[in-house]
């Protein structure tokens, strides 16, 4: 489009400078600007008249109403009409097509307005029409994006959560899809990196673009702050601690390495490690276990006393067993509303299970003693599984 010496030109700005129709439309296209209600405004000051933007039902999208028939909006977002004119009640009204009915969106641009149509006004409407469709189809392209990056965050949740209750055989098929590879191997690191809610988005981006593609990272479903990162690589650590190291008031919190099962074991020593982070020149630590029960007992001990106190759980079905002990394990660290949304489930459903682990184990967790001792038996379980069990320390 190109400014005319038709009557094409308007004031604005300087008496030096004078702007087109033409090009003030084109301005609507401006990064700054690409507001569909914006142009349809504009066109309203722009011919002196009242406009509105329909999708191809009729209802209204932008601008304010202007009476129309049903049955004449239907044709002409239907295609059988490109555009109507007509006159009624003295005033002069225009209807053009927005989009192809083949590929919306698609809809109408309506004009009504008291004095006839001059050529001018005619050629503004047709144009915005055209400026309206970009605007349309890219807001949809936008929402496309949109809607992928939530479906792929979404299944990123999925297969953390597979993972916390030891299903790593449906984690792997549901990440084999997007991230071929991702999870063949049988151990992880777990991170958790924490930051200001309204910096989080900001970070899961940088740390899916600081790992590469070689970690599951994962916006914490818990803690509004949190990301969280399985890390099968040990090149991943590093790129992490960078990212923390040139945030202010981010910090990081690391697991050792746990085979995949383990990782709700994994996760609550990356929370655990989190803590210490905050008191870190770096904003950074990787958790340390500092209390070692064999070697306090005799490490056979240690495990048949283990052994002894979960073997009501071992008559269970492979996958029951893994919710229970999963939701154990996070139920006894962290409250039940965090522990459920970790697990993608709802907290009746945490207290549920608590509540059949208790009787299973014919115990009460309401008991400070009771609920450690359960712990460190899980604990001692999940640590045989990962390496065995290091000699007792030399007397």
């Amino acid at each position: 489009m190109a400014g005319r010496e038709d009557g094409a030109v308007m004031a604005g700005g300087p008496e030096s400078r004078r702007t087109t129709w033409a090009e003030e439309l084109l301005g609507q296209l401006r990064p700054a600007g690409r507001d569909v209600r914006k142009v349809v405004t504009w066109l309203a000051e722009a011919v002196h008249g009242t406009t509105c933007l329909l999708d191809g039902t009729g209802a209204l999208l932008a601008g304010q109403p202007v009476p129309l028939a049903e049955e004449l909006v239907a044709d002409v977002a239907a295609g059988r009409f490109a555009s109507a004119a007509l006159e009624d009640k003295g005033r002069h009204l225009r209807v053009v097509r927005v989009g192809s009915p083949q590929s919306p969106p698609a809809g109408v641009l309506a004009v009504s307005r008291s004095a006839p149509f001059d050529r001018q006004a005619a050629d503004m409407l047709t144009h915005t029409a055209g400026v309206v469709e970009l605007l349309l189809r890219a807001h949809e392209r936008s929402e496309a994006g949109r809607r992928l990056q939530e479906a792929t965050s979404a299944l990123r949740l999925a297969v953390l959560q597979l993972l916390m209750v030891e299903d790593t055989v449906s984690a792997r098929r549901v990440a084999a899809g997007l991230w071929p590879g991702l999870l063949d191997t049988d151990t992880a690191h777990v991170y958790v990196l924490e930051t200001h809610p309204d910096e989080r988005e900001r970070l899961t981006t940088e740390c899916l673009d600081a790992t590469g593609g070689h970690a599951l990272v994962v916006r914490c479903p818990a803690v509004d702050g949190h990301v969280i990162v399985v890390a099968p690589t040990e090149a991943v650590g590093p790129a992490l601690r960078s990212l923390v190291g040139e945030r202010p008031r981010a910090f990081l919190g690391g697991s050792p390495r746990h085979n995949l099962a383990r990782t709700a074991t994994a996760y609550g020593q990356a929370v655990s490690a989190l803590a210490l982070a905050r008191f870190r020149p770096d904003g950074t630590a990787v958790y340390a276990e500092r209390t070692h029960p064999e070697r306090l007992m005799a490490p056979g001990a240690l495990r048949a006393w283990s052994d002894r106190l979960l073997r009501p759980l071992d008559a269970l079905p492979h996958h029951t067993r893994a919710e229970l002990v999963a939701t154990a394990r996070l139920g006894l660290e962290f409250t039940a509303v965090s522990a459920a949304r970790i697990l993608g489930v709802s907290r009746n459903t945490v207290r549920a299970r608590m509540e059949r682990l208790e009787r299973l184990l014919r115990t009460d967790f309401s008991h400070l003693t009771v609920r450690a001792a359960v712990h460190l038996a899980l604990n001692t379980q999940a640590g045989l599984h990962d390496e065995p069990a290091a000699d007792p320390a030399p007397q």
